[in-house]
């Protein structure tokens, strides 16, 4: 099943394209998702989505998971897809350098090609223009030594990826609750 019938679009921001990482379609893809419900007035002018998602997950499938999961809850947002740690420790040094926002929220799975997601979220962590960031551990594992080395960094929450589809795509209520309460 192919995920191009999603209201989301590939998009590419100036600022990306100054910036360090290289957008390369395998390795990072921006998606934008808008819905005709959002109301466009002086006090909320059209522009971009109120909300940046950074998503750190190198399963193809998984990132279909939660592009269905946004737009079955019509989240507003620039979704940024990093397929592997090294990337995500980038990205985190070019939002240290101004090249790069902090995200609104960040869903990262824990077992990442290059650099484990222990270690991004270490980085995460470091960076002083994130530190209030919103994390939600997406994994497949169920490990409590994982939880535990986890927990010491403090994420948001720790999920393990659902096993059904409907379970996946209610996790965009859990973003979107996780997205008003950082507003």
């Amino acid at each position: 099943m192919g995920w191009d019938w999603l209201s989301a679009s590939a998009f590419s921001s100036g600022l990306a394209a100054t910036s360090g990482l290289n957008l390369s379609p395998e390795r990072v893809r921006r998606f934008t998702f808008s819905f005709p419900a959002r109301q466009v007035t002086e006090a909320a002018p059209a522009g971009p989505p109120p909300h940046h998602i950074l998503l750190v997950e190198d399963s193809a499938a998984d990132v279909g998971l939660v592009r269905e999961a946004l737009n079955e809850h019509k989240i507003d947002c620039v979704l940024t897809v990093l397929t592997d740690g090294e990337l995500a420790i980038k990205f985190m040094d070019d939002v240290d350098s101004g090249k790069e926002f902090c995200p609104d929220l960040i869903l990262l799975d824990l077992n990442l090609p290059r650099k484990p997601g222990r270690e991004v979220l270490k980085r995460i962590k470091m960076t002083a223009k994130c530190e209030s960031v919103p994390i939600v551990v997406l994994t497949s594992s169920d490990n409590q030594r994982d939880k535990d080395e986890v927990a010491a960094f403090k994420p948001t929450r720790y999920t393990r990826k659902p096993s059904t589809l409907d379970e996946f795509v209610q996790l965009g209520a859990m973003f979107k609750e996780i997205l008003a309460g950082a507003k």
